[in-house]
């Protein structure tokens, strides 16, 4: 008797594609803007806890792993920010053609250095620190 091909599970067929990797980004992005608003947090307590607190806060904070923390925070704050505006097209209808799909999915990855980049200059100019 001869055996019957037995269907796969459709994770075992599915291919992966630009749509599931800025849809899975967008939530962890999400997820890491959520602990960026903690330190904000601190950040705020500290500068109310007075003087000594805020100065260690700010230490912390300009600390090289302080600073490569925040900046992907901001990475974070502008893919979000791009993606987020990318699913309201989708939310419309519009966008859902897989040539579309990718163009705007490259569009976000384009924009996000860019707008981070940017935001990274500005915010260390005023800040008073070099770039």
């Amino acid at each position: 008797m001869a055996q019957r091909e037995r269907p796969l599970s459709p994770f075992m067929q599915y291919r992966w594609q630009y749509t599931n990797t800025t849809s899975i980004l967008h939530r962890i992005t999400g997820v890491m803007l959520s602990v960026g608003f903690l330190v904000l947090v601190y950040w705020l307590a500290a500068a109310a806890g007075g003087p000594e607190r805020y100065a260690r806060a700010t230490a912390c904070l300009g600390s090289p792993l302080g600073q490569v923390a925040l900046g992907g925070v901001l990475l974070a704050f502008c893919y979000h920010l791009l993606s987020g505006v990318r699913h309201l097209f989708f939310d419309t209808g519009r966008g859902f053609e897989l040539a579309t799909a990718r163009r705007s999915a490259r569009a976000v990855w384009a924009g996000t250095l860019v707008l981070a980049v940017i935001g990274w200059f500005a915010l260390r100019h005023s800040l008073g620190g070099g770039a």
